[in-house]
């Protein structure tokens, strides 16, 4: 497919090349109602300026774009002012966007904020194209076009540019060993979705520490979640539910981990006593529950620098290499020895979502 053209977009709006051209670099000499209508046909057409073209531009705009997965996950929230405030210190006005865990919401989010002359992108990615198994469209061009951006949290397998990522090796392999010396044998893991490079990564990470503590992977014992409250809430269900009884689980992120303590809650689950819980992020939430829980994270005030350092690095002309964090195992109170059976607690409990 051919790539998107000025006159592409000034053919669809109504308007001369050069009103488009004028509107998309910012020009002020330009009418609300002609702005209005080539904006957005550019969102439309997801028209993506070509890197020659951004390199006539004479001027900078001072601001850059960060696009997030779910601004109701508190471990998003947390990052997203790390790397607002780390670009307000370095002169740099944010717009962030909301992906919802969509790559079409991604897609519509980055093309609008091209179209308005974002100095680069921050950006955590959205999954690959479930038809096609390849990154969108409109991430290609946008890679293609030489636009300053970075990922971070999570990567695109196909997409080579900087990113900033977590490793939860070690600290998996931690958390499985005070499991295990608690006497836990049958342990659940609640992930989140394969599209998700840090989903894959924790999974691989769990069925790992698991064998480092002389343990075998039981695929029967995962559930895939999409890392929203409502798939942790069925988690716990099906953890309640399971005929291997498993007396401990790791959840692989807050919001999932939210929804399924509300459940057990419901359920009259005693978590440390009936059932030990570890989850990703150290949220509030986490810290606040009873008992508190144990938590996998990771500094997101040094990621978030360091992803603005990264795009600075790229807007300069750099290639900055790929930084890969290392998350650490907190334990906490709920942990407690292997109960005899959880599922035990399912009769009576409540059945609405």
């Amino acid at each position: 497919m051919n790539a998107v053209t000025i006159k592409d977009v000034a053919q669809a709006a109504g308007v001369s090349s050069a009103t488009a051209s004028r509107v998309l670099s910012g020009h002020p000499s330009t009418s609300a109602a002609s702005r209005e209508k080539v904006e957005a046909v550019a969102r439309e057409l997801g028209f993506v300026p070509n890197a020659q073209a951004r390199s006539l531009r004479s001027t900078k705009t001072d601001t850059i774009a960060l696009l997030i997965s779910d601004v109701r996950n508190p471990y998003f929230s947390v990052l997203a002012h790390a790397i607002e405030q780390s670009a307000h210190e370095a002169g740099l006005m944010t717009f962030i966007g909301n992906a919802n865990e969509d790559s079409a919401q991604q897609d519509q989010f980055l093309a609008a904020m091209l179209s308005r002359r974002v100095d680069g992108l921050i950006v955590v990615p959205q999954g690959l194209d479930q038809a096609a198994q390849r990154p969108s469209e409109m991430m290609s061009r946008i890679v293609a076009s030489g636009t300053p951006m970075v990922f971070v949290d999570r990567t695109l397998r196909g997409i080579e540019i900087p990113s900033l990522t977590a490793s939860s090796a070690h600290a998996l392999e931690a958390a499985i060993a005070a499991l295990t010396s608690l006497g836990h044998r049958r342990i659940a893991f609640i992930g989140g979705p394969d599209h998700a490079s840090t989903a894959r990564e924790r999974h691989l990470a769990f069925d790992a520490a698991l064998a480092a503590n002389g343990l075998p992977s039981d695929p029967a014992l995962h559930f895939a979640g999409d890392f929203k409250a409502g798939s942790g809430a069925q988690g716990a269900r099906w953890l309640l539910a399971h005929p291997a009884a498993p007396t401990a689980v790791v959840i692989a992120d807050a919001p999932m981990a939210i929804g399924a303590l509300t459940v057990w809650r419901e359920a009259g689950l005693k978590i440390s006593r009936d059932l030990s819980v570890i989850t990703f992020d150290e949220v509030d939430a986490m810290l606040m529950h009873d008992p508190p829980i144990a938590t996998i994270s990771h500094d997101l005030t040094l990621m978030g620098r360091a992803a603005v350092a990264a795009l600075q690095a790229v807007m300069a002309g750099q290639n900055p290499e790929r930084r890969e964090f290392s998350s650490h195992f907190t334990q906490r109170e709920s942990l407690g020895p292997a109960a005899a059976s959880p599922g035990a607690m399912m009769e009576g409990m409540p059945t609405h979502e």
